[in-house]
């Protein structure tokens, strides 16, 4: 009983809004909504149990599961001078069956 008032108790801190950064809103990411998954944006230093905490406190769904991936920069050019994107991490967030995020509204 101790755990699901565990649960309950976590409050909406600021630190859970710097995790989500933003969704991800491609063609391969929208695919995954079909399967319950929702990518998002978050920073390199982001652990998958924050990412976790801070989705279900957000949202108010529940997660199953967390993938999280670093896609390295692209280095260009930029008038003849060589330049490097930044790396960016994603997290693919599984939702529990039937529970599903719109992403297309803010938090």
């Amino acid at each position: 009983m101790a755990a699901a008032k565990k649960k309950d108790k976590i409050d909406v801190a600021e630190w859970m809004y710097e995790i989500i950064r933003e969704p991800v809103v491609t063609e391969k990411s929208t695919m995954g909504s079909a399967h319950g998954q929702v990518t998002f944006k978050v920073p390199l230093s982001a652990s998958k149990p924050k990412i976790k905490t801070a989705v279900e406190t957000l949202f108010k769904v529940d997660v199953t599961k967390v993938n999280t991936l670093v896609q390295k920069g692209k280095t260009k050019r930029f008038r003849g001078s060589v330049g490097k994107r930044s790396d960016q991490k994603k997290a693919i967030v599984t939702l529990k069956e039937g529970q599903t995020i719109d992403v297309g509204t803010g938090v």
